[in-house]
């Protein structure tokens, strides 16, 4: 008999303390530790995944700490991947929902665009899939 496999851990984007008040630099404010870093760049299964569609990314808040992407294209907090063709890397990401028209591009996390090794003063295309 076949028996369902147990979802994976779904990552704790928000664990990650506030930067400090001095911060300054991109690794200030990157306060995510080595354990979320490697879980995200481990990647989310892609088996299941159901695409949601391309989005121009934006660096976020630099002060809001996680491996998140605001989006339009979800409603509600989802776990999902996130992949940067132009760099060849993917990684497992929440997705918030940002309340914007389709179209209107996504606010990408620090840490998220820096493990996308997305620039971070750029406008990266990003291909979004929901778990």
């Amino acid at each position: 008999m076949l028996r369902p496999q147990p979802r994976p851990e779904a990552l704790d984007t928000n664990a990650a303390p506030a930067p400090p008040p001095d911060a300054r630099t991109a690794e200030d404010f990157d306060t995510t530790d080595e354990a979320a870093r490697a879980a995200a760049v481990a990647g989310a299964p892609e088996a299941g995944a159901r695409r949601l569609g391309t989005t121009i990314g934006a660096l976020g808040s630099a002060a809001e700490p996680g491996i998140w992407i605001k989006t339009p294209l979800v409603t509600v907090v989802t776990q999902g991947r996130a992949d940067y063709p132009a760099a060849g890397t993917s990684i497992a990401v929440e997705l918030r929902p940002s309340g914007g028209v389709p179209g209107a591009g996504s606010q990408v996390s620090l840490a998220a665009m820096r493990l996308l090794q997305a620039p971070l003063t750029g406008l990266p295309e990003l291909v979004l899939f929901a778990q």
